[in-house]
């Protein structure tokens, strides 16, 4: 993906579509919904040939904390902060 492209994928109405073919929304409401809502992140990798899109949702809430009852199965999940990969502590 060019990056004058790549720069410009999550504006609203933007598009590569020819015109009436693509409205341009929905990357634009897929970040609204993963980032805005959810604070989460959505990150592009592209390469020629190879585009890909990787969304991170939190679990909970910023620095919560959510626990499976207490036990020696009990897994113990953390939200790290928005958009960033979870920790898994046993």
């Amino acid at each position: 993906m060019p990056p004058e492209i790549k720069d410009r994928i999550f504006e609203p109405f933007f598009t590569t579509k020819p015109v009436g073919e693509g409205t341009g929304l929905g990357l634009d409401i897929s970040f609204r919904i993963v980032v805005n809502k959810h604070h989460g992140e959505i990150n592009l990798e592209s390469s020629p040939g190879d585009t890909r899109f990787r969304v991170w949702l939190p679990l909970t809430a910023q620095n919560d904390t959510v626990a499976a009852p207490d036990g020696p199965d009990a897994v113990h999940l953390a939200a790290g902060g928005a958009g960033s990969p979870f920790t898994k502590e046993s």
